[in-house]
């Protein structure tokens, strides 16, 4: 299985170089603010013919959060089973899951940030690079383990190396606009949709074969993407931009009070927080709660996080830049949140599985939301900085997780002995929902302030 691996990723990243480049093809390659430098000419890469694609170096950018996405796509649908090969009840299973789930959001909350200052430091090209690797030998790790304390400090570990998403927006960051940072940033959402297409659904039929195979294909997809940015990834942050490293601003409770007093972001930190911890509780709970309520298998599973994918392609890498200028960014937050929000609370009314499906589909807006809100911070933060605040909200989105799993998982145990079908299986989901509105009256709040 693994000796095809090679193949199987070079065939994804010619099959991405066309995905990347949708909504492109009439538009200048490079990205870079008005008043930066000219690029070195390893960074340049443009193309001044009538169908221009996207740099090098941002291409790989948006290539490894693919494969990144598609490496955690690849054990979502067999991670809870994992876990239940050294449980005996579902309760157990449920408490056990969550606190994985938790312990590597908890190794990201702390150390995303120290990797995001790193990059501010030494560049975002070494420390995405390792970043990459360790999260390839981290999957390798889990299919050794021998009991659940063991599998529990390999996922530990795992979180330690996991801020290499918060380094690729910060890349972003660096060879993008203000005013096209919504759409930059969309690009790296479309490739979180394109993962969930492709990894859940092989993660799901390999698993159904063997519980260790999507472990190992994981580890070959972060493996070789680690070998192709080696020799095909240019730095993005110049020497005059880098700044030291400094212990303070690489701690993440200092990092969450220094976006919270950025100019124009506000409570926009409380919404970023809590659609957090409604997306995670989401995400840690949808797994086992369809298994309970439906009987779903990892295959059907796969299924629908495949449609999940589908949706966030169509949104993030479609019609998003469109969207964002027909709308603007405070509507794009607003109107993301209340289909979430009414998404939300149908899941959890769902009696048939089918319906999940459609609920999946046309939850499109949600899928705007999320570069929206982040633009507002990039945008308020100077080019020294992007990679402390990246890594800052991904430390809130890692503690997000951290409560949202327990919250989310430890709600779902005491309902798992419900009968299949009951609606108390999507008490997850209604508490999820309720965040999700806090979220929304806060920012509906603070865009009718800021008018």
């Amino acid at each position: 299985m693994t000796g095809s691996s090679p193949g199987v990723v070079c065939s994804l990243h010619a099959a991405l170089f066309f995905a990347i480049n949708i909504d492109d093809h009439r538009k200048p390659a490079r990205m870079t603010t008005p008043d930066q430098p000219p690029l070195p000419a390893s960074l340049a890469n443009t193309e001044t013919s009538a169908t221009p694609v996207i740099p090098t170096n941002v291409r790989f950018v948006l290539i490894t959060v693919f494969l990144d996405i598609l490496g955690i796509g690849l054990i979502i649908p067999v991670l809870p089973r994992l876990v239940g090969s050294f449980t005996q009840q579902a309760d157990a299973q449920a408490h056990w899951y969550g606190a994985i789930v938790a312990i590597y959001g908890v190794m990201q909350f702390f150390f995303a940030p120290v990797i995001g200052a790193l990059s501010d430091r030494f560049g975002r090209r070494p420390v995405l690079l390792t970043c990459v690797f360790g999260l390839g030998l981290n999957f390798i790790l889990l299919t050794q383990a021998t009991s659940i304390y063991w599998l529990l400090i390999i996922r530990a570990l795992g979180g330690v190396t996991a801020g290499n998403l918060s380094v690729a927006n910060a890349y972003i960051a660096d060879v993008s606009s203000p005013e096209n940072r919504s759409k930059a940033l969309g690009k790296i959402g479309a490739m979180f949709g394109l993962g969930f297409i492709c990894g859940p659904v092989t993660g799901g039929l390999l698993g159904e074969a063997n519980i260790h195979y999507p472990f190992y294909l994981a580890a070959a997809v972060s493996l070789s993407n680690v070998v192709y940015g080696y020799f095909s990834l240019p730095e993005s942050l110049q020497l005059s931009n880098r700044k030291a490293f400094s212990i303070t601003s690489a701690n993440p409770f200092a990092g969450l009070r220094g976006l919270a007093h950025l100019r124009g972001v506000g409570s926009l930190v409380w919404v970023y927080g809590l659609t957090m911890f409604a997306q995670f509780t989401l995400q840690t709970t949808w797994v086992l709660s369809t298994e309970l309520r439906f009987g779903w298998t990892p295959m059907q599973n796969g299924l629908s996080l495949f449609m999940v994918g589908i949706s966030s392609v169509v949104m993030q890498g479609v019609f998003l830049g469109r969207y964002i200028k027909l709308v603007g960014d405070a509507n794009a937050i607003l109107f993301g949140l209340i289909s979430s929000c009414t998404a939300l609370t149908l899941y959890g009314l769902a009696t048939q599985g089918w319906m999940m499906y459609v609920l999946i589909l046309c939850n499109v807006l949600a899928f705007a939301a999320g570069p929206a809100l982040q633009a507002f911070f990039s945008r308020a933060v100077d080019a020294r900085s992007q990679g402390v605040a990246m890594g800052s909200l991904s430390a809130l989105a890692s503690i997000m997780s951290v409560a949202a799993t327990l919250a989310g998982t430890g709600l779902l145990a005491q309902v798992s002995h419900a009968p299949r079908g009951s609606l108390l299986l999507g008490a997850p989901f209604f508490m999820a929902a309720s965040v999700q509105l806090m979220a929304l009256i806060l920012a509906y709040l603070h865009m009718r302030k800021a008018k």
